[in-house]
């Protein structure tokens, strides 16, 4: 594709995203400003405010392909991704308030319905405000680190208290940077794990701009090393280039593959596949569980599968593996998009089990575009396998 023609088409997807958004904002000004009750000037700063959202919001989602300065692309899309989460906290209570004054309608007068009106559009906007606040200040915490017990069966005395730690969806980006990975890097290398598992979408953009961002995870220390796998993100960055920037870190990549790790004297397997949706992208890098776990089958030790999608689970079940260890969903990320997850994932957070194959989601270690987390924090998972 010519350079002339990626500009042309990120331009057009710009010009869509602005008549979306700004359809959206114009939505919230119609609905709430007329029932406000304070002053014009307060009106006309939320006017300003709505306009400068619906703008920055489109210009901060394709930041990193129109503005060349990487400082000045990461100073955009922090400005419009933090004005994307207030937006949307803004826009679904708005929305919910309109539901509420509807069904009203048939159970109140008009007098009634009027001051309700009048009464819950502050509320909306304070409501908002306060949920925007305090997921900002929930997503830029150091992640909490969650303790999991996963009982397998016939599981080697050598092996119980074995300890992975889990970490997924950091999405190192434009609002996501070294700094805040080499925090949960020492708090992954606090846990003192025999393994360390990434469970893909590490980033969000190419080894030339963020290279030195990631450059943290070579600190990385456990006792049989650390695995990585790829996520739908990768894909989107260019996952050749960032699985050879991984394996320079020391960290070990694994392409539908396993390998054998030696405890005491004992073993298990820890198993990796590509993204579940990689092979649209790469057809090379089609998923696939039974060539993970190829030549394993038949050995009766634990078997660890990562994979970033959930929705795997049913061929790492087929394929013979004993624990999934997932991320992809974020938990959901804030509410409410945390219930339009199961419409497209089997397992959204937390410890799940599928025939004899135990699943576990890691609910992020980072997030995913606005700085904004409600509901739960992002996770650093210490996982310890114990006897069933």
């Amino acid at each position: 594709m010519s350079s002339d023609s990626h500009l042309s088409r990120i331009w057009r997807v710009f010009l869509v995203l602005s008549l979306i958004v700004g359809a959206l904002h114009y939505y919230i000004a119609v609905r709430l400003l007329s029932d406000l009750p304070i002053s014009h000037l307060l009106k006309n700063i939320f006017v300003i405010w709505l306009i400068f959202s619906a703008v920055a919001i489109p210009v901060a989602m394709l930041s990193r392909f129109v503005i060349k300065n990487q400082k000045w692309a990461d100073a955009t899309a922090w400005i419009g991704l933090s004005a994307m989460g207030l937006f949307s906290s803004l826009f679904v209570l708005t929305l919910l308030r309109d539901l509420i004054l509807i069904a009203s309608s048939f159970l109140v007068s008009p007098l009634v319905l009027h001051q309700l009106a009048i009464d819950s559009s502050p509320v909306v906007i304070a409501l908002a405000l306060i949920a925007t606040a305090w997921g900002f200040i929930n997503a830029r915490r150091v992640p909490a680190i969650v303790n999991v017990k996963i009982p397998l069966k016939n599981l080697p005395e050598e092996l119980i208290g074995f300890t992975l730690v889990q970490i997924s969806d950091i999405h190192i980006g434009p609002t996501i940077k070294g700094k805040y990975l080499a925090k949960i890097v020492d708090e992954v290398n606090s846990l003192r794990p025999q393994i360390i598992a990434i469970t893909g979408d590490l980033v969000d953009g190419s080894v030339a701009d963020l290279a030195s961002q990631v450059a943290p995870l070579k600190n990385l220390q456990a006792e049989h090393g650390s695995y990585f796998v790829t996520g739908n993100h990768e894909y989107y960055s260019g996952a050749d280039e960032w699985n050879a920037y991984i394996r320079s870190l020391g960290i070990k990549v694994l392409m539908n593959e396993h390998q054998i790790i030696n405890h005491r004297d004992s073993q298990l397997i820890i198993a990796g596949i590509t993204d579940f949706n990689a092979e649209h992208i790469n057809p090379a890098h089609k998923s696939d569980p039974q060539q993970a776990l190829g030549g394993t089958t038949h050995l009766s030790i634990p078997k660890i599968m990562l994979a970033h999608q959930p929705r795997s689970a049913t061929e790492v079940a087929a394929a013979g593996a004993d624990l999934q260890l997932s991320g992809h969903t974020h938990g959901g990320q804030f509410w409410p998009w945390n219930f339009f997850v199961p419409l497209q994932q089997p397992y959204t957070v937390g410890l799940h089990k599928l025939h004899q194959l135990w699943i576990y989601v890691n609910r992020g270690t980072g997030y995913w575009r606005p700085p904004k987390r409600l509901g739960g924090r992002s996770e650093i998972t210490k996982i310890i396998l114990v006897r069933a």
